[in-house]
């Protein structure tokens, strides 16, 4: 397999932040993928002006905003019929550390057919609240795939093969909002597919806009955990007779694997 990755951003009005990103992004060399999944007049204004700015930036943009999965799913299968290997997936607010994409890229070069997945690393920014919230998802998603194989399901900065996750969402179908990113590492588990974690730092930036709607998105997570298991309790036997197999061993921070 030829290793060609490419960023795979969504933003909704994250214009602003999303700015910096790109320009990190772009020193870096990396080509872009940015999905405009419904953004203000304004917003979308500003990252036409990144489009035409970057040339390693190309624009997917949706008309109507259908929430943070529609919108990776959207980049995800852009990417994969530009020819692109692999994706990158990183949030447009300013969470994550743009210094982890060689880290990141690096691991998926070493582990082609893996999942890398971000195990976050908070500093006092991040809301008490948040982090418990995380755990209760983090339990529901070792009981869905009967392992401790995925260290953190909602972190929204990892490397997906792309082969593996367009046959998963051509044959599957896949939440469209916040439930989207705990959900397509457990049936890309559930697929065989290895998932390692690489921890890395989160912030929450002050200021920052969070699109989490506390009462609709807990509602689609809660619905979405109730299907996971019902899927856990059919595939049992498979994923009894998996767990007696080795798991992956997890990458740290700082590693530096061998391209």
């Amino acid at each position: 397999m030829i290793f060609s990755p490419c960023i795979v951003v969504p933003v909704y009005n994250h214009a602003k932040q999303v700015q910096r990103l790109v320009r990190h992004l772009a020193e870096q060399g990396h080509p872009m993928i940015l999905v405009n999944d419904g953004s203000s007049a304004e917003e979308s204004k500003i990252l036409r002006s990144l489009a035409q700015t970057y040339d390693l930036l190309s624009l997917v943009e949706r008309t109507h905003n259908g929430g943070k999965g529609a919108a990776v799913k959207s980049g995800l299968s852009a990417a994969y019929e530009r020819g692109y290997s692999h994706a990158l997936q990183i949030d447009a607010d300013g969470q994550h550390d743009v210094g982890d994409v060689p880290k990141m890229l690096g691991l998926a070069r070493c582990h082609p057919e893996a999942v890398i997945a971000g195990q976050p690393v908070y500093d006092e920014s991040a809301p008490r609240g948040r982090i418990v919230a995380r755990y209760l998802t983090h339990i529901w998603v070792w009981l869905e795939t009967l392992s401790f194989s995925i260290k953190d399901s909602m972190c929204g900065f990892r490397v997906y093969p792309l082969r593996q996750v367009v046959e998963l969402l051509e044959s599957s179908r896949l939440g469209d909002r916040m439930d989207f990113d705990p959900e397509v590492l457990v049936r890309l588990q559930w697929r065989g597919v290895p998932i390692f974690s690489l921890p890395t730092q989160v912030i929450y930036p002050k200021g920052g806009q969070s699109h989490f709607r506390l009462v609709e998105d807990n509602c689609r997570i809660t619905m979405m955990h109730t299907r996971l298991v019902i899927g856990m309790l059919l595939r049992l036997p498979v994923l009894l007779a998996r767990k007696g197999r080795r798991e992956p061993r997890q990458a740290q921070k700082g590693a530096n694997p061998r391209p």
